[in-house]
């Protein structure tokens, strides 16, 4: 392997780092990271959440955002030093000469544009197409590329209007419309299906394979290994370990590496035994469709049922776009249902008005696959869940503590505020708040997507030893197959809003029927593969 870190110069590098160091006001972020990025390769930065994998690459694009203070050695992009570039001149380099797909795919996207319009948009300020007609057929081209389904259609639709999966993949679109020299993606493919993962797997190794410099950011370790040359492992600030990820995750040398390979998940993760029980959560032929002014309706649930009995987990499973997230607020009661009805611990849940519902609250949380949204950005995590507490004011920061503790955060996260977080630690905030009602139903969108694998395994006990003590029920609705099977009772599969499969865990993923199913664990087994030990880049 080619040792960047022995070459002095910085020629025909897309990136050189050196001595990288990013403080705050409470600590010191980054501790002196050094790194290159030559074209045609791709150097990916792993660790846990809150290490500071995303703060570096926002060092890279001039995001670092206010209160920090980003100094180095050698900080440059294409021979160019970045150190003192003002916002005008960063405003000529992002998109060309670098380009970003971050975690937060609804923030970064503008709400009031049209997914297309967003694509369009580097392509219009470089530019790198001219006249509306090359414009647009530019942008579905990009569309098909990320395997956005019915390009024609969800590109003119609003980023609320699209399931995460749908939002991320036009983020990336827009990341690669201007043919950046450098593409900085954090966490690109945390939102995807395993079968939509495989098709962007293998378009950025196409990109990288054509000559573009790739960042990397991931907790998934099957994604790193099979496209990174160069590996980095980030812990609290520093790098612990680098080098070529077959090495690397074969034999891992630093105590850290080597818990974040022992936390990936198993197939040999034990089945959940099915209880018998009254149920607590019934949903019973419930459908949504969704009208968009004169396009065709999105028929984003049909008629599906199921049952939830105290103690156990129903898992939903699908591609993106496949209608979990719309069932999870018709669970929930943010939407009412065209049809069908929900019904909680035996209280008629839907079709109520909320003046009656908001007295049964409690008994069911949601935990949000986009925690930044969900968190109110101008007030402390610490009062985000305070909120639903309702003891004495004195005894409110006691509380939060102790579910913060829980959650495997500091209390002392808790005088900050969203931005000042991680992506991990703003789900575990997420998930503490949740708690805090003490629900008897639990319904968790993606709530371990943005995790690093070693806190992924340690959110998925706690909801499991939450389960033993309190008889807790939960609808865990995950894109990762071996997260749901180690922590799913019964399994449900959507596609195109429908239920094509369901029953118990390990029947439906050890002899599954219906094609989609058996697609999703051919794509999952791949990936699976590769974070195990099998086919990754070559060594150079």
């Amino acid at each position: 392997m080619t040792n960047y870190l022995d070459n002095p110069g910085s020629e025909g590098l897309v990136a050189r780092v050196r001595g990288l160091r990013i403080r705050s006001q409470h600590a010191e972020i980054i501790r002196g990271v050094s790194f290159d990025v030559a074209p045609g390769r791709c150097v990916a930065i792993v660790g846990e959440s809150g290490s500071g994998k995303t703060q570096i690459t926002r060092s890279l694009i001039g995001l670092s955002g206010a209160g920090l203070s980003v100094e180095a050695d050698e900080l440059m992009l294409g021979g160019r030093d970045i150190r003192r570039l003002g916002e005008e001149e960063w405003r000529r380099l992002r998109g060309r000469s670098v380009g970003l797909v971050s975690q937060d795919a609804l923030l970064s996207l503008d709400p009031l544009r049209r997914a297309h319009k967003e694509v369009a948009e580097p392509l219009v300020v470089h530019p790198v197409a001219r006249g509306d007609v090359s414009i647009v057929r530019a942008v579905d081209d990009l569309l098909r590329r990320v395997h956005l389904p019915d390009p024609a259609i969800q590109g003119h639709a609003y980023p609320h209007q699209l399931s995460g999966g749908m939002r991320q993949r036009v983020l990336i679109a827009q990341g690669i419309a201007a043919a950046p020299r450098l593409l900085i993606a954090d966490e690109p493919t945390t939102a995807l299906d395993s079968t939509v993962q495989t098709h962007i797997l293998a378009l950025l190794r196409e990109l990288v394979e054509g000559g573009m410099g790739l960042l990397l950011v991931s907790h998934n370790l099957g994604l790193v290994r099979h496209i990174a040359d160069d590996l980095l492992v980030l812990h609290a600030g520093e790098v612990v370990e680098r080098g070529h990820p077959a090495v690397l995750l074969a034999k891992p040398q630093h105590p850290h590496t080597r818990q974040l390979v022992a936390a990936i998940p198993r197939a040999s993760a034990p089945v959940l035994t099915e209880t018998v029980a009254e149920p607590r959560l019934i949903v019973d032929g419930v459908s949504k469709t969704y009208q968009r002014g004169g396009a065709e309706p999105v028929h984003a649930v049909r008629r599906v049922s199921c049952v939830v009995h105290p103690g156990t987990t129903l898992g939903v499973v699908g591609e993106s776009g496949s209608g979990k997230s719309t069932l999870s607020r018709l669970i929930m009661g943010v939407e009412p249902p065209d049809q069908g009805t929900v019904t909680c611990d035996g209280t008629l849940w839907s079709g109520i008005s909320e003046r009656h519902r908001q007295k049964l609250r409690g008994r069911i949380q949601l935990i949000h696959q986009d925690p930044y949204s969900a968190l109110n950005p101008e007030r402390t995590v610490g009062w985000s869940v305070s909120e639903a507490l309702r003891i004495p004011r004195r005894e409110r920061s006691v509380r939060v503590a102790e579910l913060m503790t829980r959650v495997g955060l500091d209390p002392g996260l808790a005088r900050h505020r969203p931005g000042e977080l991680s992506g991990g630690q703003r789900q575990r905030v997420a998930i503490a708040r949740a708690l805090a009602t003490d629900p008897s139903i639990l319904v968790c969108d993606e709530a371990v997507s943005a995790l690093d694998m070693s806190v992924q395994a340690d959110i998925v006990a706690l909801l499991r030893s939450l389960q033993a003590v309190s008889g807790l029920a939960i609808v865990f609705i995950s894109h990762d197959l071996n997260v749901v099977r180690e922590m799913s009772h019964r399994l449900i599969v959507m596609h195109r809003g429908e239920v094509v499969e369901e029953g118990l865990t390990e029947t439906v993923l050890g002899h599954p029927r219906h094609p989609f199913t058996r697609e999703l664990l051919a794509s999952a087994a791949h990936l699976a593969d590769a974070a195990a030990g099998g086919q990754s880049r070559p060594v150079n």
